[in-house]
């Protein structure tokens, strides 16, 4: 099936109020921290780059652009825009791409990045039919730069000043010549920080990215968040903005519809966040990390039977229940993995969990989390009577359980060192 690339919003402005986008908030992590940026997560009432009211898994995504497509939301493009960076987290990004082309082939498909990490994914990008790449370029001046960006992580090392700077330009100029050639829309998004990137900085960066072959440029004014490095920064005012777009403009098209989406945002450009949207992706975010597998248990690390009351990694056993026309029954006692054996023990009690859509515990550690969670199992932690947990799950709401924080080994018998 050909897709209408004149169906996507956000380059063709003349259907901006016929057809919608849906961001899908499936990468949490970022790569590089921005002076601008503060990745709140469940702040409704903010409507900017890197807000979420949930973070979804790939499984959950699909489940979600199902459930709004089935509604008859005009929706045309999906993208992946954070609320961290797409490609600090390129295995959640690429399998929601994955999911969402098999399901929906028509479908529109863009990401939005900093560029530090697309390089290696942009020829499967290009497989998959992502029309339109957004890199975020702010200078080319790796001076500049340096004041924008608090650090760079290539790795597990933090970079900072000028050599973070450079790293993150560099990487850039490569996705923009790979993005090019493999005959993608590549699209510049550049932050408006008064009296740090605008003026001569902001006429190399669009002249730069010409050069380059970008196909557009979005010019956003700057947004002070609070804890941020420019939280006391004057936002652009509509005479700067306007000044900034006639520098640029000599160079390329720019974009004056940009709403500064949410990392969540739905619907046509124009409509704020709305209940039924948030409705719809909280529904999503309760349902089984993967939706279309078959699991139809809930695990439980519990004492006595009555209360999610015990840490996983000092329950030796754990109680599974299941659900028939609204009634919970307990299905089995099933025995963990002994203490010890690191990774391995929890591989194995993912394998011996692989019918569960979810473990309730009173505490668990980093490690078993993720492996858990990585094997499509829900892992809440919370306390409280298993019936009222059970029927909220079983239902798809939300657990609002909150306990107090406890340190590893606090409620266990560990000794501090992770869960072993």
């Amino acid at each position: 099936m050909a897709l209408d690339f004149t169906k996507h919003p956000c380059f063709n402005p003349d259907v901006k109020g016929k057809f919608g986008r849906v961001h899908l908030p499936v990468a949490p992590k970022c790569n590089i921290q921005c002076g601008y940026c503060n990745r709140k997560y469940d702040c409704v009432n903010e409507s900017r780059p890197g807000v979420t009211s949930n973070v979804l898994s790939p499984g959950q995504a699909l489940y979600y652009v199902n459930d709004l497509v089935e509604s008859g939301k005009p929706i045309s493009v999906v993208g992946i825009a954070g609320p961290g960076d797409p490609f600090a987290n390129p295995e959640a990004t690429m399998e929601t791409l994955r999911l969402i082309r098999k399901r929906h082939p028509d479908m529109l498909l863009c990401v939005s990045t900093n560029g530090l990490g697309v390089g290696p994914y942009i020829q499967e990008l290009a497989e998959l039919e992502v029309s339109h790449i957004t890199i975020t370029m702010n200078a080319i001046d790796p001076a500049i730069g340096a004041q924008v960006y608090s650090w760079v992580r290539d790795g597990k090392k933090p970079m900072r000043g000028i050599e973070a700077a450079e790293l993150l330009l560099k990487r850039q100029i490569q996705a923009m010549k790979s993005i090019k050639a493999h005959g993608l829309t590549l699209k510049i998004n550049t932050i408006l920080i008064p009296g740090i990137n605008d003026g001569q900085s902001l006429d190399d960066v669009a002249a730069f990215a010409k050069a380059e072959g970008a196909d557009l440029h979005n010019i956003i004014p700057l947004c002070p968040v609070e804890g941020t490095a420019f939280e006391d920064a004057e936002e652009p005012t509509p005479a700067q903005i306007h000044a900034a777009r006639d520098i640029a403009g000599k160079y390329m098209p720019q974009m004056t519809h940009c709403q500064r989406c949410r990392a969540d945002a739905c619907g046509l450009l124009a409509e704020g966040t709305t209940q039924e949207t948030l409705d719809k992706i909280q529904e999503a975010a309760n349902a089984p990390v993967n939706p279309d597998e078959d699991r139809p248990y809930v695990a439980i690390a519990t004492r006595e039977g009555v209360l999610v009351n015990q840490h996983l990694g000092e329950a030796k056993t754990l109680d599974v229940y299941g659900e028939k026309d609204g009634v919970f029954h307990p299905v089995e006692t099933r025995t963990t993995p002994d203490m010890g054996g690191g990774e391995e023990r929890w591989g194995t009690l993912a394998g011996l969990l692989k019918d569960c859509r979810a473990i309730l515990v009173s505490g668990v550690g980093p490690k078993p989390t993720r492996i858990l969670r990585d094997s499509g199992l829900k892992v809440i932690v919370m306390e409280g009577l298993i019936e009222e947990a059970l029927s909220k799950i079983y239902a798809g709401e939300a657990i609002r359980a909150p306990i107090r924080p406890t340190k590893c080994g606090e409620k266990c018998a560990g000794d501090g060192g992770g869960c072993g």
